[in-house]
């Protein structure tokens, strides 16, 4: 196949809104840290983390819906840099006199000794490559994952280098090829639980939820429209967090749950892409009112700046009063923190993430303009 030029991909609004749902999984995930939540939601709560495999996913399919054969890799990479990096330091400032103290009280677990060498990490964003929780989870806990994003961007060229060729069909196939990949890796880290596999660092482990955003996306940009209505992926991805909550519960299910438990994250992967690729396709056909309606997606445009500071607005409010009750009290709290956290993101959204990004950019455009300027003149002599 010809690697002819493709067009400017349209804005998924429907995609960004659903960035806040997995965004506020986490919250939900996070949130025992400080109250009980009630019982019908405390089942759920311990699978809140897999919105992060639904972030892993997005940014593949994000980030190859929006890819330009114009844009140079050093761009790409500056631009990515822009997007996350300023942010990420201004949450890790905030969250260091939170987690961090030079004579920690033994009483509140979640306070480590000031170390300046893994904070240096955290910084540079390498934290994630490591499987000791003391380092894995420094400094802004929630960033480990920016970590596994930033090796996720330094592929990417690589990859959208190799599948641009593709048609549909190819694209599918490669999308199948990750997921069964996948599925033998974990047979591998199952059935050899001492292997060099089963040690691998996170962002290795993760590559392939990354992987098959960008496969799939590839094959929307070559014309691909599958008609899954939306109610099928919501359906299947309650049912299956409902199998995961229930089936532990009795003596009878429970080797169920044993069976399904270890591919939570293939399963899951698979189910998460289920979902965008349906929400890409009803947003194309203009199905997703809803989904689209304005409240939504402007939380998922502020869910980034949510997911790095909501954890640190958790753990400051359980210092500050205490591990609270469950019942009404755990309810209020609930609402209280959700409501602040998403305050605290919108602001930051506003006031840092998105004027830094902007000038970041601004910058490295007036230096690439200049650059070709200077050019212009050895280039006619």
């Amino acid at each position: 196949m010809t690697d002819a030029p493709l067009p400017r991909m349209p804005r998924l609004d429907a995609i960004t809104g659903l960035r806040w749902w997995a965004a506020f999984a986490v919250f939900v995930f996070h949130f025992p840290n400080l109250a009980p939540l009630p019982e019908e939601l405390a089942l759920f709560s311990p699978f809140g983390n897999l919105g992060v495999t639904f972030f892993f996913v997005l940014s593949g399919f994000v980030l190859t819906w929006s890819w330009r054969a114009a844009t140079s890799r050093r761009t790409f990479y500056w631009r990515r840099f822009a997007r996350i990096y300023p942010l990420h330091i201004v949450t890790l400032l905030c969250a260091i006199p939170v987690f961090y103290s030079f004579n920690p009280d033994p009483a509140q677990t979640w306070v480590k000794p000031f170390d300046f060498g893994i904070l240096l990490l955290c910084v540079l964003l390498l934290q994630g490559w490591s499987r000791d929780p003391a380092i894995l989870f420094a400094g802004n806990p929630a960033s480990w994952t920016l970590t596994s994003e930033a090796f996720f961007y330094a592929l990417h060229p690589f990859f959208t280098l190799a599948i641009r060729r593709f048609a549909v069909r190819g694209a599918l196939i490669a999308a199948a090829a990750v997921i069964a990949f996948a599925a033998a890796t974990r047979v591998l880290i199952i059935t050899q639980p001492e292997s060099w596999v089963a040690d691998l660092p996170w962002p290795v482990l993760r590559l392939n939820e990354f992987a098959l955003g960008v496969c799939l996306a590839w094959a929307f940009r070559r014309g691909w429209r599958p008609r899954i209505p939306l109610w099928i992926p919501v359906l299947l991805i309650a049912g299956w967090l409902a199998a995961l909550a229930l089936l532990p519960l009795t003596a009878e299910t429970a080797p169920a749950y044993g069976a399904v438990a270890p591919y939570v994250s293939e399963v899951t992967s698979a189910l998460c892409a289920l979902l965008i690729v349906s929400t890409a396709g009803a947003d194309l056909a203009g199905r997703t009112r809803l989904a689209r309606a304005r409240p939504i997606v402007l939380l998922g445009e502020w869910s980034y700046a949510f997911y790095l500071i909501h954890a640190t607005l958790l753990y400051g409010a359980r210092e500050l009063f205490g591990y609270q009750p469950g019942g009404w009290t755990g309810a209020v709290w609930f609402a209280g923190l959700l409501v602040i956290s998403i305050a605290a993101a919108a602001v930051l959204h506003i006031w840092i993430e998105r004027p830094a990004e902007r000038r970041l950019r601004a910058w490295d455009d007036e230096r690439a303009a200049a650059r070709a300027g200077e050019r212009v003149p050895a280039r006619t002599e």
